[in-house]
């Protein structure tokens, strides 16, 4: 692994933390690039990186790139076929790009990629910001067995738990359906918990019962006690909850199958955005179902 120069695309919170993790463990952090020169500066700093002005500089200065960007636009931005691309000087290079977008982005990206003598996987992260800081993510991975393989050191350093699950598009329809899931999840703990304190019922007996019955779940522990004390630090934000329940909509469109449970949650989580709470964490759904919060928002 200490072989590959490593180029990070995206210096957001995840971008960020899975490139602090690397330089950690000793991956040859080679160069950073973002739209937000201060903060990619300050990472750069931070990893002994440059700090590249254009795409076009990472490709030619790393052997892998990961790219955690936020949604489809800036995916075809960073890999556009004219300007400044990571398609520029991409020749024997892998974009690693960890996303949550629209399958079909990752297979156009990987045609793109091959056409120009390069590689690319999708590694999917159904975990959050800690995981990525200290390693622990769970990445569910697409595309060409062999480039799998042969990136698979970096992304163990990345994990906990490594899924290869088939050619490009595949992660990504598995991540849309994990996060589909997990914000109908979110959403109806929301509902229960709002329900609970509009009957005067004491939250912490509430979630206490909830987790030992069938009304348990890995949301109850990660956002019931964010929902009962309104603390709604952002690791996984509402806009991207209504992107990626927007996904698995898409997805199932296609399918021919109707979801009423994730477009009742879709719309929640829009819902919140127009009224300017989509850059909470998931958990402010909650803003929303309790009666007593309302025209008093944290």
């Amino acid at each position: 692994m200490s072989d590959f120069r490593i180029g990070i695309v995206g210096a957001g919170r995840m971008g960020a933390n899975v490139a602090r993790r690397l330089h950690d463990v000793g991956a040859n952090v080679t160069v950073v690039h973002d739209v937000n020169e201060t903060s990619v500066r300050a990472l750069a700093d931070e990893v002994g990186a440059r700090a590249a002005v254009t795409l076009a500089e990472v490709a030619h200065e790393c052997d892998v790139a990961l790219t955690v960007v936020t949604d489809d636009a800036a995916m075809r931005g960073i890999f556009a076929e004219s300007g400044d691309s990571l398609l520029q000087n991409a020749m024997g290079k892998v974009f690693i790009n960890c996303a949550t977008v629209t399958p079909s982005i990752h297979v156009d990206v990987q045609r793109l990629c091959e056409a120009r003598g390069a590689a690319s996987l999708e590694a999917c992260m159904a975990s959050s910001i800690p995981q990525a800081r200290e390693g622990t993510l769970y990445l569910m991975v697409g595309g060409r067995r062999e480039t799998f393989e042969r990136v698979k050191p970096l992304l163990e350093k990345m994990s906990k738990s490594l899924r290869y699950v088939g050619e490009a598009g595949r992660a990504a329809q598995l991540k849309a359906l994990v996060n589909m899931v997990m914000n109908v999840n979110t959403a109806g703990l929301a509902e229960g918990l709002g329900l609970a304190d509009a009957l005067g019922l004491d939250l912490d007996v509430v979630r206490e019962v909830f987790a030992q019955t069938g009304a348990d779940s890995r949301v109850l522990a990660t956002d019931g006690a964010d929902m009962q004390h309104r603390d709604h630090e952002c690791y996984f934000s509402a806009q991207h909850a209504a992107k990626d329940s927007g996904i698995a909509l898409a997805l199932a469109r296609e399918a021919g199958l109707q979801l009423p449970l994730t477009r009742a949650t879709y719309e929640q989580y829009e819902r919140m955005k127009v009224e300017g709470l989509g850059d909470l964490d998931k958990s402010g759904i909650s803003e929303l179902t309790f009666a007593s919060r309302r025209g008093r928002r944290a």
